[in-house]
């Protein structure tokens, strides 16, 4: 198909007649259909026609809503303004690369979703005018994809509007040339790390800048602010910098003593040290061991005084330089009486120990330290051939090949949230009512931080009755969790200690767009402390796998995620997830506030929910959690954190002591977790298989499913029926009757 007089109907018969001859399905009209794109070599395709209109675009996150926007396709670009008059004056709202998205449309309800792996963009054209719009941008998309091909090098300046909408790959390409810049002056320079990054704000910032000055019409005011606001951050980062590497105390430091610090698990082994400092002060300052230092983030360097000046090389696996030493390491600042201080001045509470753990003395139990086998390669896996057919549907009902997995499961992957529960722990012995709500909602962000090296893979799901428990003494917490149903699949976890109760039931339902997948969890999150009488509740915010096809797979969360203490309406915390833009280098970012009962701002906070997170206001901000380090060979062990590691883990002491619907006996979860993939996919449809006939038998006796630890509340919530530690003790799991699961 090469010419744009071919009709649209002509089009889909013959596209049809193509996919049917080579065995694959084609969507239906009550269906996603992808539009498939250039085939074959090359060559010369007349230009299309130009295609514009007024169409409806849904809102970007957060807003709501659709709203009319006026389109402009040309030359495979898709421009969309308020009105015709401001696309011609150059004042665009969005730029589209109609080539590089993924296309599908449903002819049913006459959408169009473009899904430019950065964002997706989701249309709706009125009925009369559908197949017009989709028989051009078909055209419109082969076209482009047709000039890329034939002129890679040169691929941008087909772009009619590059500087308007930078392609993230691009900026990446950029941020890598300026950091190999940066490291050929450096070496054939001497040119210190300040003055490296002065180079690289004129390699990034300043050709936008010189855009604005001379054709201020062809940028908008959003995109203005942005650039100005960079080179402020930009700035700000090489006057502290700057501060750093001038600091007169680094010949006038002296330890004079170094005792260990009692509890802090989040930083690892840590010292203290006193140091001399030119005014007589002697500030207390964490040294972190170098195994598990947590990298600062490039973009947060400009929110600390320049008061720690032992110097390390910093790396962060998320920006574009391999070499970030004009980082300095800045590590928590804490006041002589071993507790927090806020930018108000008045000392916060130390972390307090677990509960039940006895102080220093709890026995930790040897845990292994990383996993029997590391993870098999996956490359042979077609995920296009399984996720073709699945746009825009729930993936959670799709089956999927065992090495897509990890070993561990969607039960075990609720335990993961409550890695950080010292922040409860703390929160429990906090008096202040706002301070207690900014430890809840660091614990709320925390339990996302696993899941930044967990892009690549997905847990197995649990069967019906599976039920996982993890009872860690050392950190002074219960653990047990269930699926308590299967359609819609449904997870419910209790948690509890001295100092908290955690308790919740989770729905998940994903979506496949083309390039990306978005993971919805539907539940509320409830945390109680029986110190203050306080409940707290929270929602979970949006998940997104971007790069499911090809490229190297990335997750982000973003949305809005609102707590409250329903004991009490003192103070109220939001907190937001900010999602990624293709014309900033931020991402993983959060900020949260809390308010009174009036709406006045008490306490803000900040951070990256899988780094760390920072309370107050610049450059006195002070760190309220970090993340711990993760092990050396992550990478190639499912990009398991060290709990992670430990949480499939089955001694001979604890075998005896679980019910036989433990996840730990999981036949197919074991064998991948050994590596043995022929043996994980053979035990994994066995599984599947007795599961559809415990299924099949319930329905034909008309029986429902009862979970067994868990019972349904008035409101619908799965809550704990409190008697699994109870039947635990004896043991008499081993007396009572459970299903065959595996």
């Amino acid at each position: 198909l090469t010419g744009a007089e071919v009709s649209f109907e002509s089009y889909r018969k013959r596209l049809t007649a193509v996919i049917a001859s080579k065995g694959c399905l084609t969507k239906y009209f009550d269906s996603w259909e992808i539009i498939e794109g250039l085939k074959g070599n090359p060559g010369n395709i007349q230009e299309p026609e130009k295609q514009e209109g007024f169409l409806l675009k849904r809102r970007k996150w957060p807003m709501k809503g659709w709203q009319k926007r006026y389109f402009l396709l040309e030359k495979g670009i898709l421009k969309y303004s308020k009105r015709g008059a401001e696309l011609k004056k150059g004042k665009l709202h969005g730029c589209i690369d109609v080539g590089l998205s993924v296309m599908s449309i449903k002819k049913k309800t006459k959408a169009i979703d473009l899904d430019t792996n950065d964002n997706i963009y989701h249309l709706k054209v009125t009925l009369s005018l559908f197949d017009d719009w989709v028989s051009k941008l078909r055209h419109h998309r082969v076209f482009r994809q047709n000039e890329i091909a034939m002129y890679p090098h040169e691929r941008l300046l087909f772009h009619p509007s590059s500087h308007l909408s930078p392609n993230p790959n691009d900026s990446m390409r950029q941020l890598q040339t300026s950091a190999c810049l940066k490291k050929k002056f450096h070496h054939k320079m001497g040119m210190n790390s300040s003055t490296a990054l002065a180079f690289t704000v004129s390699i990034l910032i300043l050709p936008q800048l010189l855009t604005f000055i001379c054709h201020p019409s062809l940028l908008d005011l959003e995109e203005c602010e942005s650039y100005l606001l960079e080179l402020n951050l930009l700035l700000k980062s090489m006057e502290v910098l700057h501060r750093t590497y001038s600091a007169p105390a680094i010949s006038l430091m002296v330890t004079r003593n170094i005792c260990p610090l009692t509890y802090n698990p989040n930083l690892g082994p840590v010292h203290i040290q006193f140091l001399d400092l030119p005014d007589g002060s002697r500030p207390l300052v964490h040294q972190v061991s170098n195994e598990s230092r947590a990298s600062i983030p490039e973009s947060m360097s400009e929110f600390f005084d320049a008061q720690e000046y032992q110097l390390t090389s910093s790396s962060s696996e998320n920006e574009a330089s391999d070499d970030d030493s004009y980082i300095s390491d800045v590590s928590d600042s804490v006041s002589i009486d071993n507790g927090y201080s806020n930018e108000r001045g008045t000392p916060l509470p130390p972390l307090s120990p677990p509960a039940g753990s006895g102080g220093s003395s709890v026995q930790v139990a040897r845990r292994r330290t990383t996993l029997p086998s590391p993870q098999p390669s996956s490359s042979s896996v077609s995920l296009w051939n399984i996720l073709k057919n699945n746009i825009g549907k729930d993936l959670s009902k799709v089956a999927m090949p065992v090495q897509l997995n990890e070993p561990l499961n969607t039960l075990q992957r609720l335990c993961e949230e409550v890695e950080y529960s010292e922040l409860l722990d703390t929160a429990n012995h906090t008096q202040d009512p706002y301070q207690r709500m900014v430890y809840v909602a660091t614990f709320a962000v925390s339990a996302y931080a696993s899941s930044y090296h967990r892009a690549g893979s997905k847990p197995f799901n649990p069967v019906l009755g599976e039920t996982y428990e993890c009872d860690r003494p050392d950190k002074g917490f219960r653990f047990i969790a269930e699926q308590v149903s299967h359609h819609p699949p449904v997870s419910a976890c209790h948690c509890d200690s001295n100092n908290f109760t955690f308790w919740q039931d989770v729905q998940w339902k994903n979506k496949f767009w083309g390039k990306s997948m978005e993971i919805v969890r539907i539940g509320t999150t409830h945390v109680t402390l029986p110190a203050f009488g306080d409940h707290y509740e929270w929602n979970k915010v949006t998940s997104c796998i971007h790069n499911i096809l090809s490229g190297q797979r990335w997750i982000e969360h973003y949305g809005e995620m609102s707590i409250k203490n329903t004991s009490s309406d003192a103070c109220q915390c939001k907190v937001t997830f900010v999602k990624a833009r293709s014309w900033s280098s931020t991402v993983n970012e959060i900020e949260g506030m809390v308010t009174d009962t009036g709406g006045r701002v008490i306490h803000t906070f900040f951070g990256k929910w899988h780094e760390g997170v920072y309370q107050g206001v610049p450059p006195s901000a002070i760190c309220i959690w970090r993340a711990n380090p993760m092990p050396v060979d992550q990478d190639q062990y499912y990009g398991f954190t060290q709990f992670a590691v430990e949480l499939n883990e089955l001694d001979a002491a604890l075998k005896p002591l679980l019910p036989p619907t433990d996840t730990r006996f999981r036949l197919d979860q074991r064998c991948l977790e050994e590596g043995n993939i022929e043996g994980a996919e053979e035990q994994k449809r066995r599984i599947e298989e007795l599961q559809r006939g415990r299924r099949k038998v319930l329905e034909e006796n008309n029986v429902t499913h009862k979970p067994r630890f868990f019972k349904k509340s008035k409101d619908d919530t799965w809550l704990s029926a409190n008697i699994y530690w109870e039947q635990r003790k004896n043991p008499r799991f081993s007396r009572e009757d459970f299903p065959v699961l595996w």
